[in-house]
């Protein structure tokens, strides 16, 4: 608990993501983990981090599962944003990477992770600018011969998805309306969305992302918070959009009224939910070997292969 001198110095408490200090000082509760990439070829997915901007340090983690497939014979490629609050996590916490690494071999799919630089250092919308920025660099091995040979080799771009949980289902989602809207590079279409445990906005001020938003009123006017106001909807840059949502999660109803909204909104793609009960917000990263979030993979999987 924090001291009557500590509290005199905090201009925010945004526990137990951060505090911030007067003086600007960012104060993290959680150190960071890391999960290390594999490079075994026996093992069922190797992975491996590569940089895709120099310049900002945003790197991906790409997870490639076992084949013995020749290369004609490509995997689908999924594009996957973590989540964390937009404050927390990378690709390498274990949780995410477990999870990813489980995805890309239930899947039977090429997975690229988009390790975007974190509020409150970096002010959003810097998630999504650096989410955009990664999936526009994916997408230049479209032709097969961009700088990742595994995604020259591997990737099959016919059969590609973008998706995320909680704050990266949010970023996940603005990236699939922008991409409907103004297209990707090398005519590359998303065949569909999954949104896992999405984090929305509700009528209440959310002070935490407004602080880390400066842009935005932090509240359901804000078509990033509530995106069945954003007037792109019926553009939505893919033909199918997928829903996890979980009974006890605090952000349940919101990914209904989406869900509800998305069906009224005009655009003309198949969505699909999948309800888990008894179960509250990313439990499948927290336990991933019960029953509930072994199906939740799988019915992942099955939206992946159709």
């Amino acid at each position: 608990m924090a001291s009557e001198t500590e509290n005199s110095t905090l201009a925010h408490d945004f526990s137990p993501f951060f505090r911030v200090h007067k003086d600007g000082r960012i104060e993290r509760f959680k150190e960071p983990q890391f999960a290390p990439t594999s490079n075994d070829p026996k093992s069922a997915v190797q992975s491996k981090d590569v940089v895709v901007s120099p310049e900002t340090g945003v790197s991906v983690r790409i997870f490639l599962p076992k084949t013995t497939a020749p290369t004609t014979q490509k995997l689908p490629l999924v594009f996957y944003i973590h989540g964390g609050a937009f404050c927390l996590g990378s690709t390498s916490s274990p949780p995410f990477h477990n999870f990813v690494n489980s995805l890309a071999e239930e899947a039977n799919a090429v997975v690229v992770s988009v390790d975007y630089r974190l509020a409150p250092e970096h002010k959003l919308p810097i998630a999504y600018d650096d989410s955009w920025l990664a999936l526009q660099w994916v997408v230049s091995h479209a032709n097969g011969r961009g700088p990742e040979q595994w995604l020259n080799d591997h990737a099959d771009f016919g059969r590609f998805f973008l998706g995320g949980e909680s704050a990266g289902a949010n970023i996940a989602n603005n990236i699939a309306v922008r991409a409907g809207v103004g297209g990707l590079d090398h005519g590359v279409k998303m065949d569909g969305l999954f949104l896992v445990h999405p984090f929305f906005g509700g009528k209440e001020e959310d002070k935490m992302y407004k602080f880390m938003c400066p842009g935005s009123s932090g509240r359901d006017d804000d078509p990033v918070l509530n995106p069945a106001l954003d007037p792109r909807l019926p553009r939505m840059g893919c033909r199918r959009v997928m829903f996890c949502i979980a009974e006890k999660d605090w952000f349940r109803q919101r990914g209904w009224d989406y869900y509800e909204a998305l069906g009224k909104s005009g655009w003309n793609g198949e969505r699909e939910i999948m309800e888990t009960d008894g179960e509250g917000h990313g439990f499948h990263l927290f336990d991933p070997t019960c029953g509930k979030a072994v199906t939740q993979l799988k019915r992942l999987a099955s939206f992946l292969k159709q």
